[in-house]
């Protein structure tokens, strides 16, 4: 196995956000002529200069580490669990936020899909999934796709798949992940119900149809993240909070939460 240079590894998330190295050295307030001679190792950046040109190019946390890494510096940043300690003061952030989005459903998940957390409100929608699709970790697309999960419930299926395909898509554009990529390989693989499905540009506006108990329900969803973190885990984790589109909507989760 071959081991990739700081300065392979740089070019490689340059060209992957499309920039000429001027672009990069105008960003991070260096000469061109750095730039060129960092990627063809003809000088060692200092760590200093690897996050410099790291942050330019909305590299990961955990990609940064590897960059450091390779630059023959120590990681700089941390990865704990949920659960530790150090992140109490995070995960008491992210249970307030399920909490206070009730009587809506909200769920929290990495950058793989699956699911830190939820809040009370989505517990009803899983009382007919099978168990198997429920032991951790629960992967929100498999959950959302998969005629044992929330697929029987979702009325524009096609639609919902497309959305995950087009966010997907754009997760492994902004940081390529082998476990993502089978995944999307998996469970996202275009077939005819997708060729009446709505645009996958347009998943900004598209709602998510479930039929429950005879109503539908129509909801769309935001997405929040942590700011600055300098932990590789709150970098990685989303809180999914869904509103109702519709009055009728709203009345059945202020109904029955």
């Amino acid at each position: 196995m071959t081991v990739q240079t700081v300065g392979e590894l740089l070019r490689q998330w340059r060209l992957r956000r499309r920039l000429s190295q001027l672009d990069l050295a105008i960003a991070a307030d260096v000469s061109a002529r750095h730039v060129s001679l960092v990627e063809t190792g003809r000088s060692k950046p200092s760590a200093a200069m690897v996050l410099r040109l790291a942050d330019q190019l909305d590299v990961p946390l955990r990609d940064r580490n590897r960059l450091l890494l390779a630059a023959g510096f120590a990681p700089r940043y941390t990865e704990r669990a949920l659960g530790d300690d150090a992140l109490s003061a995070a995960r008491g952030a992210v249970e307030r936020v399920l909490r206070a989005h009730e009587p809506y459903p909200a769920l929290a998940f990495d950058r793989r899909w699956n699911i830190i957390m939820t809040n009370r409100a989505v517990e009803p929608f899983f009382e007919d999934v099978d168990p198997d699709l429920l032991r951790p970790p629960v992967n929100l697309v498999r959950l959302g796709l998969d005629p044992r999960g929330l697929a029987p419930l979702v009325v524009n299926i096609a639609d919902v798949r497309t959305m995950f395909r087009s966010r997907i898509r754009r997760q492994l554009a902004v940081a390529p992940d082998a476990e993502l990529a089978a995944l999307s390989a998996e469970l996202l693989e275009a077939d005819s119900d997708d060729d009446v499905s709505l645009s996958a540009d347009a998943d900004v506006v598209i709602p998510m149809l479930l039929r429950i108990g005879g109503r539908e329900l129509r909801l769309f969803s935001t997405i929040t993240t942590f700011g600055t973190p300098m932990d590789i885990t709150l970098d990685e984790v989303a809180i999914e909070s869904y509103y109702p589109a519709d009055a009728e909507s709203a009345a059945y989760f202020e109904h029955s939460g």
